[in-house]
């Protein structure tokens, strides 16, 4: 498929990049159902890691198997599929170039509470298993933010020297950081341009809810009248705070919930200049059938026919 005028503009502003990490993102950006759009959906399947087996995947027991993610990804058309060392070996000789792969190196664990993550993979692991990207969760506001953010700074030049695009989820947490807090407006575009300033390439967040946490940040969003009505709006300033939209932004799906909530958080990321979701639990969760008339769905909407 030739290049869209679309991609190559957003990979344009990759300003020193190599050509193979932005043949990887260009990969990425022109695959599956939205491929040419700007627009993205990703499937990422790390939970069993963060919840466990039975919290993650008894709700629909056929995704216990890691080709079955594969191929849900593939099926729907999907631009990429994320998910740590274990499962992608699992399936990387089945599913090799059918396609683009985001290895996830670090991982956390319901059992534990330090608000900190593992190295469970390394750039080796991901060169080896054909993958796009290397994915790394970081913790703004955490005990451990400042290593998070020293591991990816060192995994993301490693990643790029070898033409590798760096995904990064970042999700505020811990330390002072209430549990509002953690998808406040002001937090969630903070943690987006600190994700940006650590050479993310496809950012991940949270949607954010209209509350503020920061006294000094509140005082600032109301002198300068920032909108914060709507979802769509608060997903256009992620998108301001992430270099202006010179960063590729995905927001999380999280926990299970009905359709419709879905497809309107799908409309408020499309309608605030988003460019896509990266929606895990809310698919897999359901039977296969349902998992991919919602993805369909979401991707219609990202297509702007629904």
């Amino acid at each position: 498929m030739k290049t869209t005028r679309t991609v190559k503009q957003i990979l344009s502003y990759y300003e020193s990049d190599n050509a193979g990490t932005k043949g990887n993102l260009n990969r990425i950006l022109m695959t599956g159902k939205l491929g040419g759009t700007g627009k993205m959906v990703i499937l990422p399947v790390d939970q069993g890691f963060e919840h466990g087996p039975a919290r993650s995947f008894a709700p629909n027991p056929a995704a216990y198997d890691p080709h079955y993610h594969f191929q849900l990804a593939i099926d729907a058309g999907l631009n990429a599929f994320a998910t740590p060392l274990g499962m992608m070996e699992a399936g990387a000789d089945t599913f090799a170039g059918q396609i683009p792969t985001i290895l996830k190196v670090n991982s956390s664990n319901s059992l534990d509470d330090s608000k900190n993550q593992a190295i469970t993979g390394t750039v080796g692991d991901a060169l080896r298993l054909g993958c796009s990207a290397i994915g790394f969760t970081i913790y703004p506001g955490s005990d451990h933010c400042f290593d998070m953010m020293e591991e990816i700074r060192e995994m993301a030049e490693e990643a790029k020297s070898v033409g590798l695009a760096v995904v990064i989820w970042s999700y505020p947490r811990g330390g002072a950081i209430s549990k509002d807090g953690e998808t406040a407006m002001d937090i969630c575009a903070y943690a987006a341009h600190m994700a940006a300033l650590l050479g993310a390439h496809i950012i991940k967040v949270k949607l954010p809810s209209d509350f503020l946490e920061q006294k000094e940040a509140k005082a600032v969003y109301e002198k300068q009248k920032i909108d914060l009505s709507s979802m769509a709006t608060r997903v256009k300033h992620i998108m301001q705070s992430s270099f202006n939209g010179r960063r590729i932004v995905v927001f999380s799906g999280g926990a299970t919930k009905g359709a419709d909530s879905v497809y309107d958080d799908a409309r408020a990321i499309r309608d605030g200049g988003g460019n896509g979701s990266i929606i895990g639990r809310n698919t897999f969760q359901r039977p296969r059938d349902e998992a991919l008339a919602m993805l369909n769905t979401i991707i219609r909407i990202y297509q702007g026919k629904e």
